[in-house]
């Protein structure tokens, strides 16, 4: 196991991270070297990291709790977005809640046009057993297929259609357009207007106050730190708050099961477990890497997450 020590200025004082491989992948484990406050890590190597590793565990941090979770995101993000279906608990943390199951792999709000560039999460009280957070790098996905499911893939985009309702669609509206206009008095031709700078997205207002979209996108596209496909999606992913969407490819026909099959296999073999600790903080590229979760077995567990976006790096 190799290890590499880095130093970081914050605005207040200097931390130095150790980093060691996490998992079989790229992942990486990143520690305080002398007790190093999680707030003041530096955003620039924080960011520099993820766009090698895809994923970081951060571990060991003083201040390891809410408010540095938070400052910690504000300070390497431009802007953060939201699940409309999860209660605040910070300025960004929402608590994650999609019941006891198991989750599939899925990017955050991968299957819209409004899919953050970053993925978090804060772990306040580890289980005792089980109920990890899985993560699996679309890199690996993308190598590890059949030349036939690479062309699959290749050769025309999936689509993601399904029907979204009014307070859902509001509340999402209200934080992408900063907070400044009450979530009651948005307009439906303002979230269209939002899905329009998106290319391939489409949002039809229904009758009763909620909406209809279609969305279409890479299944395997570039991420936001470079051209290099990641099969990063989600096909697999779930829908606990919402109605489950239709996906076919951008023709209208159906994803095969062989097809399907294929993807569950690699997919399934190529997944990581995060096994966390308490004060533990993850950081995932949302563009590159998929997430996931064990089913539930300690209902203690308390886990929160917050969505960002950064500045894509100049082509």
């Amino acid at each position: 196991m190799t290890s590499a020590v880095i130093t970081t200025a914050a605005t207040t004082t200097a931390a130095a991270v150790r980093t060691t491989p996490y998992g079989t992948g790229t992942g990486l484990l990143v520690e305080p070297v002398e007790g190093g406050n999680l707030a003041d890590i530096d955003p620039k190597v924080l960011r520099g990291l993820l766009a090698e590793a895809g994923f970081l565990l951060l571990r060991g941090f003083t201040g390891s709790d809410m408010a540095g979770f938070t400052a910690l995101v504000q300070s390497t993000s431009t802007s953060t977005t939201i699940d409309p279906a999860r209660d605040f608990y910070s300025e960004v943390a929402q608590k994650v809640d999609a019941g006891f199951d198991e989750v599939g792999l899925h990017t955050e709000n991968g299957n819209s046009p409004f899919r953050s560039h970053l993925a978090w999460f804060f772990c306040e009280k580890a289980a005792s057993s089980g109920s990890q957070t899985t993560v699996c790098d679309g890199y690996r996905v993308w190598d590890a297929f059949s030349p036939a499911a690479r062309e699959a893939f290749a050769a025309q985009d999936i689509v993601y259609s399904r029907y979204v309702a009014e307070a859902q669609w509001r509340a999402m509206a209200h934080h992408l357009l900063g907070g400044t206009t009450p979530a009651e008095e948005i307009d439906v031709a303002e979230l269209i207007a939002l899905g329009d700078r998106t290319p391939g997205t489409k949002i039809v207002a229904q009758e009763d106050g909620g909406v209809r979209y279609s969305f279409r996108t890479p299944a395997a596209g570039r991420t936001v730190f470079a051209e290099r496909p990641s099969f990063a999606n989600s096909i697999l992913g779930p829908s606990f708050n919402y109605e489950k969407p239709k996906i076919t490819f951008a023709d209208g026909t159906e994803l095969s099961a062989e097809l399907l099959a294929e993807v569950e296999a690699v997919t399934a073999r190529l997944t990581e477990n995060l096994d966390w600790q308490d004060g533990d903080a993850a950081l995932i590229d949302n563009t590159r890497v998929m997430h996931g979760r064990r089913a539930i077995t300690d209902p203690n567990r308390t886990i929160f997450n917050a969505l960002s976006y950064i500045e894509a790096p100049a082509a």
